[in-house]
């Protein structure tokens, strides 16, 4: 029989784990490092998973009808995700981003049809911003299906049904430690809390930027590790509600520099152009692996995203140099 996908939404999930062989050998790392690589999703990142849960969820509760408004507030991929499957199923869609999001993210949100609003980084000093711009889009967007990305608990529970299964099916429950990232706190919620009940003892680790890496008054627009925030030192009411710190079992920090250095060289490496983010996590789970009691434990690693969204950011622009000069003949008739 034919094997033709009819529906955009069936080809969210199920994404691919490597084993990063070269990565690990460079390095005599004691550990294995296994990425999960949310990149294959259709759309292009791990937000496809929460987005289409989320729309599927509004669908069945009757809250979503053909031509409806979808709105959120974003870093990007979650925009891009939800644009792609609004547009794929009859929905208008208007997105709030800082105005420090990478270019690739926002032109692949207006490609799919979406109204922008950008909103100055450094309002989101604010503790209250968040609280705020919610406001503000639910004021403004009155007959709107709000999304709410960060507290809809269709998020966690779209990663408690797919991601973790999906881990534990492709490791055969060898997974010792899980390494995300935080950004609406439902990838670590969901696949985390999944893979605990199941081995209680497997450990939930955090990558979160370092204080330089945060926007501040001094500096609004610092080099930041898109869509990962941090999680300690941080009052309660400014955590995603979808975060479950209460499996967490350890944070490493970083700086933004040392996720671009990370991303970098695992492309040199093993061929993997992969996001800020994903370095980011990346770093943190080779902290793990480069630990003597961590030997031969299987660390899996979950890369949001792709780097190609953001080649127009400091990370990859490195300079290009010719090493040479060929001349060519002109061909003769």
């Amino acid at each position: 029989m034919a094997h033709i996908t009819q529906n955009f939404v069936d080809l969210i999930g199920h994404t691919p784990l490597f084993e990063l062989h070269r990565y690990r050998d460079a390095r005599q790392l004691p550990g294995r490092i296994v990425a999960k690589l949310e990149q294959f999703n259709p759309a292009g990142s791990v937000k496809d998973r929460i987005a289409w849960g989320i729309i599927r969820d509004a669908e069945e509760r009757g809250a979503l009808k053909p031509g409806d408004l979808i709105v959120d507030i974003t870093s990007g991929n979650t925009g891009v995700a939800l644009a792609a499957i609004a547009a794929s199923r009859g929905y208008r869609t208007k997105f709030y981003l800082s105005d420090n999001i990478a270019k690739e993210k926002l032109r692949l949100i207006h490609a799919l049809g979406s109204e922008i609003v950008l909103i100055p980084n450094l309002f989101f000093v604010d503790p209250e911003a968040l609280e705020k711009v919610t406001t503000r889009i639910q004021e403004e967007n009155p007959d709107a299906y709000f999304t709410n990305q960060l507290g809809n608990p269709a998020n966690p529970r779209t990663h408690l049904t797919t991601t973790g299964p999906e881990i534990w099916a492709d490791t055969d429950g060898e997974i010792d430690v899980l390494v995300g990232g935080v950004g609406t706190g439902g990838t670590l919620n969901g696949s985390g809390t999944f893979l605990k009940s199941l081995k209680p003892e497997l450990r939930i680790v955090v990558a979160e930027p370092g204080l330089a890496s945060i926007p501040s008054e001094e500096v609004p627009y610092p080099a930041e590790i898109d869509g990962v925030h941090k999680v300690t030192d941080v009052e309660a009411e400014q955590l995603p509600d979808n975060y479950n710190g209460a499996i967490v079992d350890e944070v490493v920090a970083l700086e933004t520099q040392d996720a671009f250095q990370t991303s970098r060289e695992l492309a040199r490496e093993e061929g993997l152009v992969i996001g800020t983010s994903a370095g980011a996590i990346l770093y943190a789970a080779t902290r793990i692996a480069e630990r003597e009691e961590n030997r031969d434990k299987l660390i899996v690693a979950v890369f949001p995203d792709a780097g190609e969204r953001y080649f127009s950011g400091e990370n990859f622009a490195q300079p290009v140099t010719t090493a040479y000069k060929v001349e060519f003949a002109p061909v003769l008739a």
